[in-house]
């Protein structure tokens, strides 16, 4: 069983609550193929929005540019929620030191030095040229 695989599988069973603060299953719709790809993301919570962070690596991101409908499993509950990129190099940027306060475990794997509980400027500029935000609207 593949990470994901086991994450999505953890997500989905009554053992979810480990998870489910951090962690939901996202299913995006391929704007070309109409293919449905639900895979399991990490997110914090601001105000009525989720935020999730990615790298510019991936793919799936692209089928919400300019905004689409996306399905979540959020706490084991079928969430209808609609989602848009922020790809501004400096929204990025900005974003970044929110995104570790609620998710300070994340600072390390990103190459991210904290020091004295601040996040490394020159650190996170770096990062965040490798990375987009997805913000989520639930519906």
């Amino acid at each position: 069983m593949k990470g994901d695989d086991f994450m999505t599988w953890v997500l989905r069973s009554p053992f979810h609550g480990m998870l489910s603060n951090g962690m939901l299953l996202l299913t995006v719709t391929g704007r070309k193929t109409g293919r449905r790809f639900t895979f399991p993301v990490g997110y914090y919570r601001e105000g009525g929005d989720l935020w999730v962070i990615t790298s510019r690596d991936r793919t799936w991101w692209r089928n919400l540019q300019g905004g689409a409908e996306v399905g979540l499993l959020l706490k084991r509950k079928p969430v209808s929620a609609f989602a848009e990129t922020e790809l501004d190099g400096k929204a990025v940027e900005a974003r970044i030191p929110e995104y570790l306060s609620h998710v300070p475990q994340a600072a390390k794997p990103m190459g991210i030095r904290m020091e004295n509980g601040k996040a490394n400027a020159e650190d996170i500029a770096r990062t965040a040229k490798d990375r987009l935000f997805v913000r989520i609207k639930l519906a």
